[in-house]
């Protein structure tokens, strides 16, 4: 068996680098979630697949034969084997059961015991679409989901993607797919029942802030083809860079924009991170050393305390003294937290908008013989000066709300914070905030 270490968010098998799959990008896509979230953006008849005879021919091997490692004295594997064989035996439909999908479903459950959203087993078909979604094209709905507080949520609908148009929202809470209830639900099932054909539905039963009633949404599948970086010119010689995952195509195109910034000589920039699930971790480093010129950018912190990896800064540094904001919301996580933790820290951009998800686990991928991988958290991330990010995510410097009267009245009061904050040079400005979740309602910046 082989390993690779992934994080939001394993290794990127290219160049050996590491990535951090920002949570599963679930994509209804994508990430997934990576890596926290994962990927919903293929087929929905993923579970079919799982279950086809063509995955599970062979011969089960060494059965009986005793555990090879040492085991505690009160635990006597001769059970799973009695619960095997009964079930074989006496259960109504028992001429239809597989040994390889018996075998495969212990092993999930076996992971699933730690009670770890991130941590699970998956069989082959799983884990091949775990690895196709990082290239950025699949059918799905085009959302990002994970497990918040214990609740199916949608950490972010991508633009112009199915879930968006069908009026899917950041914070949603998914409480039914297609009629049956999430409770308790893993990310991987929840992949499996959202993702489907193109042209096909899936009906979403919503919890959304605000609403008295669940809202029944129907969102009409389609292929998904993302590029992770756009860039836009705004008045003002303002460049927005808006980075909606960090993937294979992101290097690349976020180069691209570093070099629209100094050509077009860019009097200052936001990095829009708003709903960025994550993704490789390699991407997060790369990303925040175009401001970072020296010093870390994030710390690998392991379960040993006296353990730990430190990311340093790549140099390069090109935007070093270009004015920059930020802009997160509670779709903003892994990766994205990593460099807006790391602008923060190092005082090179200044944070608006919301608290962010807080998706700062590492993962490791194990990949076996037979196409099945397990997916195991090993680390936390921490803030270049030892925030922790998991579960607490990134405060901003400023927060500003993005109502959903915002959204039907087509505003953007994050960005346009942004803009005033730029055109009055990031000093010690009074911006003024609506219904701001904060005593007051101006925000006094310091740069």
């Amino acid at each position: 068996m082989t390993t690779k270490t992934i994080e939001n968010n394993e290794a990127k098998n290219h160049g050996g680098r590491k990535f951090l799959y920002a949570s599963i990008i679930i994509v209804l896509l994508a990430i997934s979630f990576g890596s926290g979230m994962y990927s919903v953006g293929k087929n929905k008849y993923i579970d079919d697949l799982a279950k086809k005879e063509t995955k599970y021919v062979g011969a089960l091997l060494d059965k009986y034969t005793p555990a090879q490692k040492t085991l505690s004295s009160d635990v006597d594997f001769a059970l799973f084997w009695q619960t095997w064989d009964e079930l074989k035996e006496k259960y109504i439909g028992s001429d239809q059961i597989n040994d390889k999908q018996l075998f495969y479903g212990a092993l999930k459950g076996m992971v699933a015991s730690v009670q770890d959203p991130y941590t699970v087993f998956m069989e082959p078909v799983v884990a091949e679409e775990f690895s196709d979604d990082l290239a950025g094209t699949f059918e799905g709905i085009g959302a990002e989901i994970g497990i918040k507080d214990d609740i199916l949520t949608i950490i972010a609908p991508l633009p112009d993607m199915p879930a968006e148009k069908a009026g899917i929202k950041s914070g949603d809470k998914v409480f039914a797919i297609n009629g049956t209830s999430t409770s308790g639900i893993t990310i991987d099932d929840a992949v499996s029942k959202i993702r489907g054909k193109k042209d096909t539905e899936v009906t979403l039963s919503i919890a959304r802030e605000g609403e008295k009633n669940l809202l029944e949404i129907k969102v009409k599948r389609g292929q998904i083809i993302v590029k992770s970086v756009k860039t836009e010119m705004l008045t003002g010689d303002i460049l927005l860079i808006k980075v909606s995952s960090f993937n294979n195509d992101t290097d690349v195109l976020f180069s691209n924009a570093v070099r629209e910034a100094l050509d077009k000589n860019a009097k200052g920039i936001i990095l829009d991170l708003r709903n960025d699930p994550g993704g490789y971790l390699e991407s997060a480093i790369e990303m925040a050393s175009e401001w970072v010129e020296n010093g870390k950018i994030v710390i690998e912190q392991f379960a040993d305390k006296n353990k730990k990896n430190e990311h340093l800064s790549r140099g390069r540094a090109r935007l070093k003294d270009v004015p920059t904001v930020v802009l997160i919301n509670k779709g903003s996580a892994s990766a994205s937290e990593i460099v807006s933790g790391a602008l923060q820290d190092h005082k090179k951009a200044l944070i608006l908008g919301e608290k962010s998800f807080g998706k700062g686990s590492v993962q490791t991928v194990v990949n076996f013989d037979d196409g099945s991988s397990l997916k195991v958290t090993i680390a936390k991330w921490l803030t270049p000066n030892g925030r922790s990010i998991n579960e607490e995510g990134i405060e901003p410097d400023l927060v500003v709300p993005f109502t959903i009267e915002d959204f039907k009245a087509d505003l953007d009061p994050q960005k346009d914070a942004a803009i005033e904050l730029i055109k009055n040079g990031m000093k010690k400005d009074l911006i003024k905030v609506k219904n701001a979740e904060t005593a007051s309602t101006t925000n006094e910046l310091d740069q």
